[in-house]
C-alpha cells in the first residue's frame, strides 16, 4: 500500500471520533488489487455496536448504478434490448414516455424530462398504486433537453428491467450482476440479524432503520426498485469497482462500460454517462481532481464509489451518515479528503 493511503485511517478514524459520522468502512484499489481496507466507529450508535468489515449497508442511489444501470447495460449486451428503445414499448400504460417518446438512454442518463423526485408515500397505500401514479406522472420537460437527476426515471428503468427480463428486478440483478461477479451478500430485502447491518436514520422511538430500506418510495414498493433498495458490504463493492475498470467483458461487454462512463449529455445543463456522474456534473463528487475519466455516484445514506477506468483505480467509501441526521456537510468533506488522499498517492 502506498503510504500516504495510510491518511485514510487517520480520517475515517477522525470523522467517526468526532461525531462527524457514525461510522465508515473504506476500500481503495487499482484494477483486481485492493490497496488498502479501513473500518471506523460505529454501524450503530444508539445500540454502541461497532462498525465492522463485512457490515452490510443500505447503499441507498448506489443501486441506480450497481443494479439497475448495469442489468441494464448487460440486457442491452446481450441484444435483449436496445437502449435507443422507447420505454412505452416495454411500458405501454406509461402515459408521459408514450407521448413524449422517452427511450431507454433518456432514463439512463437523466435526460427523460420527468422529474426528479416524488412522495408517492404520502399518498399511495401500495406498491400497486404507488407504480400506477408512478406511470401516469407526466414530463416536466420534453425528453432529451435537459440533464437532471430523476428518482422516477429510474424507479421506471427497473420496471423496464423486470419487464424485458421476465422477472423481478430483483431476481434480474442476482441473475445477471451480483451473481455472476461472485458479490454473494450484496441483495434487495435483505435477511439476517440487525448485528450485520449498518444502522440508518433513527425513528422517533429513537430506534434507527436497520436492515430495512431507508427511502421512503423503495420501502413501499416492498425494497426492491430501480432507484433505491439494494444493500451490500465493501468487499463486493469492491469486486464490482474492480470488473467495472477490467479489459475484460463479463456481466457487460466493456466497450459499453466505457460508453457508460463517457459523458452522453454535452450542453443538456449536467454530465451524465449511462447512470454514472462524470466529472463537471453537479452531483460529481471528485472535483476535477482525478483524471478526465473518471466517475462517480453517491447514495443518500452516505455511501460512495468512485472509479476511473482509464488507470483502474477505484474508492469504496460507506458511511452510515444518515444515522446521525440529514444533515450531509460532514460526509461531503470526508469524500473529498478521502478522494484527494487517493488521487495524491496513486501514481498515474
Amino acid at each position: 500500500m502506498p503510504d500516504d493511503l495510510g491518511r485514510i485511517e487517520a480520517l475515517l478514524d477522525a470523522a467517526a471520533g468526532e461525531g462527524h459520522v457514525p461510522g465508515a468502512v473504506a476500500a481503495v484499489g487499482r484494477g483486481p488489487v485492493t490497496l488498502g481496507r479501513w473500518v471506523a466507529g460505529q454501524a450503530d450508535a444508539t445500540a454502541g455496536r461497532p462498525m465492522q468489515a463485512d457490515t452490510i449497508f443500505d447503499l441507498a442511489s448506489l443501486t441506480k448504478v450497481v443494479a439497475t444501470t448495469t442489468v441494464t447495460l448487460a440486457l442491452a449486451g446481450r441484444g435483449e434490448l436496445a437502449l435507443g428503445d422507447p420505454v412505452a414499448g416495454y411500458l405501454p400504460d406509461a402515459r408521459a414516455c408514450r407521448d413524449g417518446r422517452v427511450t431507454i438512454a433518456h432514463l439512463l442518463t437523466h435526460t427523460s424530462g420527468l422529474p426528479g423526485s416524488r412522495t408517492f408515500y404520502c399518498w399511495c397505500g401500495s406498491r400497486a398504486e404507488l407504480l400506477r401514479d408512478l406511470r401516469q406522472t407526466p414530463l416536466d420537460v420534453p425528453p432529451g433537453s435537459r440533464a437532471a437527476y430523476s428518482d422516477l426515471g429510474f424507479m421506471l428503468l427497473g420496471e423496464v428491467v423486470a419487464a424485458v427480463a421476465g422477472e423481478p428486478l430483483d431476481a434480474a440483478v442476482r441473475r445477471r450482476v451480483t451473481g455472476p461477479l461472485g458479490m454473494t451478500m450484496t441483495g434487495f430485502g435483505p435477511n439476517g440479524p440487525a448485528a450485520r447491518f449498518a444502522a440508518t436514520e433513527c425513528r422517533g422511538d429513537g430506534t434507527a432503520w436497520t436492515g430495512t430500506v431507508h427511502d421512503e418510495n423503495a420501502r413501499l414498493l416492498g425494497g426492491v426498485a430501480g432507484h433505491a433498495g439494494l444493500f451490500a458490504p465493501a468487499a463486493d463493492l469492491a469486486r464490482f469497482a474492480a470488473w467495472w475498470v477490467s479489459p475484460g467483458d463479463g456481466v457487460v461487454p466493456a466497450a459499453l462500460r466505457r460508453a457508460a462512463a463517457t459523458c452522453q449529455t454535452e450542453g443538456l445543463g449536467g454530465r451524465r454517462g449511462y447512470g454514472w456522474a462524470c466529472p463537471g456534473d453537479a452531483f460529481d463528487i471528485l472535483d476535477g481532481r482525478w483524471p478526465p475519466a473518471a466517475v462517480s455516484h453517491t447514495g443518500f445514506t452516505g455511501t460512495s464509489l468512485a472509479l476511473d477506468p482509464v488507470s483502474g483505480v477505484w474508492v469504496v467509501l460507506l458511511t452510515n451518515a444518515v444515522h446521525a441526521g440529514r444533515d450531509a456537510t460532514a460526509v461531503k468533506a470526508l469524500r473529498r479528503a478521502v478522494h484527494e488522499t487517493v488521487t495524491g498517492s496513486i501514481p498515474p
